[in-house]
């Protein structure tokens, strides 16, 4: 393994920064990490229900997340407590950076949904994305972003999507 992974089936701590402050911080169990991807499980941390109107994100539900290195976005595969697939939410981030057993990810504001059967997916807050600044603050770091969510998008709507996360 190198200095930035850790030792599967260890506890890891998922950190996400958005604007420069700490938007949500909670342990996970880390079930895979081969130095490039690193996968994680995790319940749903967020306080009560979050209902986006297509899906519903509430306690029980388990979130299985998947981060890259080298690559500007996160993959959480969504399920019921009883274990229905829900779908898949996807976050714009910078490349993920594991210190000891803390994962931190930057949120960049844009997201991809897909919905477990894959009729809908759905690009998402591309309003906050352009009230960021980050176009104008970070232009490389804002394309990087835009080619991000067309990738996700295009493997969305094709039927590899799943082979990201295999």
């Amino acid at each position: 393994m190198s200095a930035n992974s850790a030792e599967p089936s260890a506890r890891v701590d998922v950190v996400l920064v958005k604007a420069g402050r700490t938007k949500i911080r909670y342990p996970s169990e880390l079930l895979h990490d081969d130095g490039t991807r690193l996968a994680v499980r995790a319940p749903w941390a967020g306080d009560g229900v979050r209902d986006f109107g297509f899906v519903r994100f509430e306690a029980g539900d388990v979130f299985t997340e998947y981060y890259w290195r080298d690559r500007w976005y996160s993959v959480k595969e969504v399920r019921t407590a009883a274990g229905a697939l829900k779908g898949w939410y996807c976050d714009i981030t910078r490349p993920a950076v594991l210190t000891g057993t803390e994962l931190v990810v930057e949120d960049l504001d844009l997201d991809l949904w897909r919905s477990a059967d894959g009729a809908d997916v759905r690009r998402l807050d591309e309003d906050e994305f352009a009230e960021s600044g980050l176009p104008d603050s970070d232009p490389e770091a804002a394309a990087a972003a835009l080619a991000a969510l067309d990738e996700l998008e295009h493997l969305a709507r094709g039927n590899d999507f799943t082979d990201l996360l295999a």
